[in-house]
């Protein structure tokens, strides 16, 4: 049965979405942009801050569901200019152990708010 997560750890979801759903086995998180709970947009900030804060917000709805960054089993990287990579990496590096979840990185045109990075992800909870 499909349930929703909310949490006031990230961004609110602002439109036809949730900031995550589960099954009871699996947690879809939604697309992660570099903006603080609090509403303030790090969009103006280097990549390596804005994949930060985008990550911190991942591990902010997989915590709310008692899960941790090492239950994730892939993960979705959207960049607007794929030269950010490199920098990117750097940071995402440092939220995972010495098994990373399974990662596509993809540049495209434009990501919301005009952010240049956007990071989503499936994690398990058995």
């Amino acid at each position: 049965m499909k349930r929703t997560i909310s949490t006031t750890d990230a961004p609110e979801a602002v439109g036809a979405y949730s900031q995550a759903t589960t099954n009871g086995s699996l947690v879809f998180t939604a697309g992660q942009i570099p903006m603080t709970p609090d509403g303030d947009l790090l969009d103006d900030e280097p990549i390596a801050t804005q994949a930060e804060q985008a990550l911190s917000n991942v591990e902010a709805v997989l915590a709310s569901e008692g899960l941790e960054m090492s239950d994730v089993l892939k993960v979705t990287v959207y960049l607007d200019d794929i030269d950010d990579f490199e920098a990117m990496n750097d940071t995402y590096a440092g939220f995972f152990d010495d098994a990373p979840p399974a990662r596509s990185a993809v540049e495209v045109a434009n990501l919301p708010k005009g952010v240049g990075v956007e990071i989503e992800a499936i994690a398990t909870s058995d």
